[in-house]
């Protein structure tokens, strides 16, 4: 499984973003698509995630303003950022977990995103 990332650019604080990723390979063996990011300096961490049942989890620090949206028959998943703040500046990645596993996998070379104060 193999996923890509594209969307980043550079935002003012308040301003908004869309990522998109796409997923090929063994696309069937896919349930979980999640949006990750790591920020210089810190650990990466897990943004959010969208089940193939359409089950969504948000970190707290990003409800309300992100929304997770995926396409199981195109095999994407999409970040709508709203209300960005500079402390969401980081490069985001998007992984997939198969069934029954616990691994992600597919990580690419993730989209920057930097959002100026």
């Amino acid at each position: 499984v193999q996923l890509q990332a594209s969307g980043g650019g550079l935002v003012q604080a308040g301003g908004s973003l869309r990522l998109s990723c796409a997923a090929s390979g063994n696309v069937f063996s896919i349930n979980i698509m999640g949006w990750h990011r790591q920020a210089p300096g810190n650990q990466r961490e897990l943004v959010a995630s969208s089940s193939r049942a359409g089950i969504s989890f948000y970190d707290d620090s990003v409800k309300g303003r992100f929304t997770i949206s995926r396409d199981n028959a195109r095999n994407t998943v999409s970040l709508q950022m709203n209300s960005l703040k500079p402390e969401d500046t980081a490069v985001y990645y998007c992984a997939a977990r198969r069934f029954g596993r616990e691994e992600w996998i597919g990580w690419g070379q993730g989209t920057l995103v930097t959002v100026s104060s």
